[in-house]
């Protein structure tokens, strides 16, 4: 008996830690470069802002310069300051939403699109209130859109000011890890990638049919999935980008929350059944996708693990079988050497040596993140906040 709940454990932490190091092995390399279409002519970056007076001109004037003839939309969403004045100031079109019973981002998407429906553009470009697209990267994601008529994804990257936190240095390694490392890595693995909620391309043929009208905390996750259950992919642009600014630890730990407390619900509920209806109907892609929901965030995965592997350990010792441990170990070893690869690769710029040494600082610091997920879980909507608003 012993031995064979050893087999579960061992099982249970070596199928995450391979398929991580699989994603992160084949992530490390940029995805081929796609043919380049000439971008449509109507392009609408739609921006849902709740209370972002500080911030919205800032986001729309950057906007503006890197997509100079794109129509800009904000939808002023349930908002109790000039959020929709200073927005419009700025030159963008504004509609302002006021229904506090139904909160969340996606519910403003849904009236975004309800304004554009008199004259639709080409495609919808999704983009946070913080956020800033790369020179060039509207175009990109609008003339891909257009040509493959699905959704298309820019890399979703963090920024930071100099002499910011160690820890905060770990989490935008970590965003790196999961926006751009393993994205690539799903997209090889099969065929089609997630989104991320900001930088979002769509063609209107499609937008008008997604489910936006919703509350949920992760609506960009599982309207992935959806799009996945309808049998469309999601296209990745590596080379097209997205960033926010990297807030503090201290003031994002209500976001992370909704964001890894979605996560695993959604993991709970549709990882198998994903995986499951991709081997039914031999979809690679589907497949792909349940697999993915199933490895636990990375720091969830390594507190999971080193309990994990001392027990396992303990076993060896009392009955003398090591089978279990060794393929523990292996899995591991092969996930700590993807993620070495990915820093040494990717993440020496944002990532230095001595922040380095402080990951198991975060993975301690999400610790209450991971036991508010059985005692307060997070489901509502929720905004971070701002740096002007720490002043």
């Amino acid at each position: 008996m012993l031995e064979l709940l050893a087999w579960l454990v061992a099982l249970s932490l070596a199928a995450p830690l391979a398929y991580l190091g699989v994603e992160l092995f084949l992530g490390l390399r940029p995805l081929p470069a796609q043919p380049q279409h000439a971008a449509p002519t109507r392009i609408c970056l739609l921006v849902a802002a709740h209370n972002e007076v500080a911030g919205i001109a800032a986001t729309v004037e950057a906007l503006t310069a890197v997509a100079p003839g794109a129509r800009i939309l904000v939808v002023a969403d349930n908002c109790d300051d000039g959020t929709a004045t200073e927005a419009r100031k700025a030159g963008a079109d504004v509609v302002e939403r006021n229904d506090p019973g139904r909160r969340g981002k996606g519910f403003a998407l849904a009236f975004g699109r309800e304004e554009l429906a008199g004259s639709p553009p080409d495609v919808v470009i999704v983009v946070d209130a913080d956020c800033r697209l790369g020179e060039g990267s509207a175009e990109r994601l609008a003339a891909r859109a257009m040509a493959c008529g699905r959704a298309v994804q820019a890399a979703n990257l963090l920024t930071a000011e100099k002499n910011v936190s160690p820890l905060v240095e770990v989490s935008n390694f970590a965003m790196l890890v999961k926006n751009l490392i393993r994205a690539r890595g799903l997209v090889r693995l099969g065929g089609g990638a997630l989104l991320f909620g900001t930088g979002m391309a769509f063609p209107w043929s499609l937008f008008v049919t997604l489910p936006l009208a919703t509350g949920d905390a992760v609506e960009d996750l599982n309207l992935g999935l959806w799009l996945a259950r309808q049998g469309t992919g999601i296209e990745l642009d590596d080379q097209a980008l997205v960033t926010s600014p990297a807030a503090p630890l201290a003031d994002s730990h209500a976001q992370r929350s909704r964001w890894e407390h979605g996560f695993l619900r959604t993991a709970v509920t549709q990882g198998v059944p994903m995986l499951f209806r991709g081997v039914a109907t031999a979809s690679r892609h589907v497949v792909a996708l349940g697999a993915h929901l199933l490895v636990p965030p990375l720091a969830l995965l390594m507190l999971l693990s080193i309990p994990g592997l001392a027990l396992l350990a303990a076993v060896g010792a009392l009955s003398g079988s090591w089978a279990q441990l060794l393929l523990a170990s292996a899995a591991f070893g092969f996930a700590a050497a993807a993620l070495l690869a990915s820093w040494w690769s990717h993440g020496r710029g944002i990532l230095p040596l001595g922040a380095l040494l402080r990951i198991p600082v975060y993975i301690l610091w999400k610790i209450p993140i991971y036991i508010g997920f059985f005692t307060r879980n997070q489901k509502a909507w929720n905004r971070t906040r701002r740096e002007d608003e720490r002043r």
